[in-house]
């Protein structure tokens, strides 16, 4: 029994999402729950969704994800990203054009900015006073 699986790994600040493409009915799973438990707010899952709606792959794959660090704005980011790759390695000639156009093949580099010695956070520094 070969079952045809295509992967992807999508990162955005810290966050890691390993993302596996199954063909099936188009279920959507992060660590074990469905796409509407783990992620609360409406906007995350349409975030999560995009690359499948922009592709025309929506009720295609069952989606399965595994994805760990950061805050859900950053696993959000992840998921689309390792969707967008995993769409790829499904079809690359059809997809790529229409991924690439929306920006989801680019990992996006903001990263936290660390910290500075003397002030309290990277920019802000400690309050003063003349007195």
């Amino acid at each position: 029994m070969s079952l045809v699986q295509y992967r992807g790994t999508g990162r955005r600040k810290k966050a890691v999402a390993r993302v596996r493409l199954i063909p099936g009915s188009g279920t959507i799973t992060v660590n074990g729950q469905t796409l509407d438990q783990y992620f609360d707010y409406e906007t995350l899952r349409r975030e999560v969704r995009r690359p499948l709606m922009m592709t025309k792959t929506e009720g295609k794959f069952d989606v399965i994800i595994k994805v760990e660090g950061g805050g859900y704005t950053g696993q959000a980011g992840a998921v689309r990203h390792g969707i967008s790759r995993a769409l790829l390695e499904a079809d690359s000639d059809a997809h790529r054009a229409t991924l690439k156009a929306a920006g989801f093949l680019t990992r996006d580099p903001r990263m936290k900015e660390r910290k500075k010695y003397g002030l309290k956070k990277a920019r802000r520094s400690p309050q003063f006073s003349k007195r």
